[in-house]
């Protein structure tokens, strides 16, 4: 408003067309001038509604229902059209259930001028005061529907806050309600995986995919009813429930007599190199799969068995406190080595997914990054990682180890844990720098992760 010298609705309805992106929007005034940025975006400044000009015992016509009505029972727009106001009415109760009442133009053929909502809420509240509470309800939550650097919390059942960052929507947030998500995509936080190849885990995860490649593996269709049928004995004679046989082998419909060594009127020793190439595809991408998602799956419950050991810390520190009178100052180890277990863990827990879209046959690294190059990098990667995967396990065995008590080494615990904090925080550092550089700058798509952050992850309240 103080830039642009504009009233408050005029400002409001330059910023829902850019998405309340202040920046995009000066760039464009920068590039094309106030004149044809007003044009584009639908507003008239200065403009007159003559209103006052006229004689208030005048009649107009109104061209939308060809009536006369006085000038006192008619509103004009900024544009200068001027229509009654029960067919203003009209126009705005439909707009407003149709959900466009961010932004409602003037009703005249081919102006696309946005009406003053101090108007359309003047003209309808007369009518339908809930419809013009809606209107209202619509425009604050424009700011944050149609704002990129503003989102809804996805709790569930939801909190009603809204998270605002300042620049970079590519982070991972926790708000004041304890729900942590990712702000880009809104699903839990996944780094140092994408967001797009997190999109791709989750939808292999929800499908029937892997169930049709163990189909595909351990049955065959019947060639009769077409219904899968697994074998169950050792013979390559099979019968389906509907009674009909036929050959394991090569799928083929046959008689029922049979020896140990052949089918009755039946050879299939015709060598096909496609099914078999094919069986076996699809044999190695099944195990594949279950590796990563079963590696994926163990640190995610263990993520959650150590959720549970924060009470128990807090316990053993109030011992500690108890018995040896030291302020809770000296046990701060205890817990910045709880917060880097968390992240670490989460961490490793995420570099599976990753693992298994970028080192796969169908991988998602461009044509031009030879096998040598990206067994290279694959080695590297499952280096760092399985470095972390040990440091993780032996941190969270020395948190779990009962330091409170008098016959365990104090010290040497005390030691330990630091050291595996401080270890394992570069590691997960050594990771989402070798994910950043050497991973995602090669893959076709842009593809973006959160910064890591070592304490854990960035609280709402911290944004503002």
């Amino acid at each position: 408003m103080d830039l642009f010298y504009l009233k408050e609705h005029h400002a409001r309805t330059l910023l829902i067309e850019f998405r309340w992106n202040v920046d995009k929007l000066l760039a464009v005034f920068v590039e094309k001038g106030t004149d044809q940025l007003y044009k584009e975006v639908g507003l008239v400044i200065g403009g007159s509604d003559g209103e006052s000009s006229r004689d208030p015992l005048s009649l107009v016509l109104c061209e939308i229902c060809m009536e006369n009505e006085p000038v006192l029972e008619t509103t004009t727009m900024d544009c200068g059209h001027c229509f009654c106001n029960n067919c203003w009415t009209e126009h705005f109760i439909v707009k407003i259930n149709e959900g466009e009442s961010r932004r409602i133009s003037c009703m005249s053929y081919k102006c696309c001028t946005v009406c003053d909502e101090a108007k359309v809420r003047q003209l309808v509240s007369a009518r339908r005061p809930d419809l013009a509470e809606k209107f209202d309800s619509f425009l604050f939550q424009s700011y944050i529907d149609d704002n990129d650097r503003v989102k809804w919390c996805p709790s569930a059942p939801h909190c009603g806050n809204a998270i605002c960052v300042e620049e970079d929507q590519y982070c991972e947030v926790e708000c004041a309600c304890g729900q942590q998500f990712c702000f880009n995509c809104l699903s839990e936080t996944h780094s140092p995986c994408s967001c797009f190849i997190w999109g791709l885990w989750l939808k292999k995860c929800s499908d029937e995919s892997e169930t049709v490649n163990w189909m595909n593996v351990n049955t065959k269709l019947c060639p009769s009813c077409q219904k899968s049928v697994e074998k169950n004995g050792g013979c390559n004679l099979v019968r389906c429930i509907c009674r009909q046989y036929f050959c394991w082998k090569c799928g083929g419909a046959t008689g029922s007599q049979h020896t140990w060594d052949s089918i009755a009127g039946h050879s299939c020793g015709q060598y096909t190199e496609n099914q078999v190439k094919n069986l076996e595809m699809s044999k190695t991408q099944l195990k594949r799969y279950i590796h990563y998602f079963n590696h994926h799956k163990a640190q995610k419950n263990s993520l959650m068995a150590e959720s549970l050991l924060k009470e128990k810390l807090i316990e053993r520190v109030k011992n500690l406190e108890e018995r040896e009178g030291w302020a809770s100052e000296n046990y701060k180890w205890v817990f910045v080595g709880l917060s880097r277990l968390f992240k670490s863990r989460k961490v490793l827990c995420y570099t599976y997914p990753l693992a298994f879209y970028m080192f796969g046959e169908d991988e998602l690294i461009e044509k031009q990054i030879t096998p040598k190059e990206k067994k290279i990098k694959h080695n590297l990667f499952e280096d760092l990682q399985q470095q972390l995967e040990e440091k993780v396990e032996k941190l969270s065995m020395g948190l779990e180890q009962p330091f409170d008590d008098l016959t365990h080494p104090f010290d040497e615990t005390r030691l330990g844990i630091i050291a595996l904090s401080s270890v394992t925080d570069e590691l997960c550092k050594s990771i989402y720098k070798f994910v950043e550089n050497e991973l995602l700058g090669i893959l076709p798509q842009n593809h973006a992760i959160a910064p890591y952050i070592s304490n854990g992850i960035v609280k709402a309240s911290e944004l503002s």
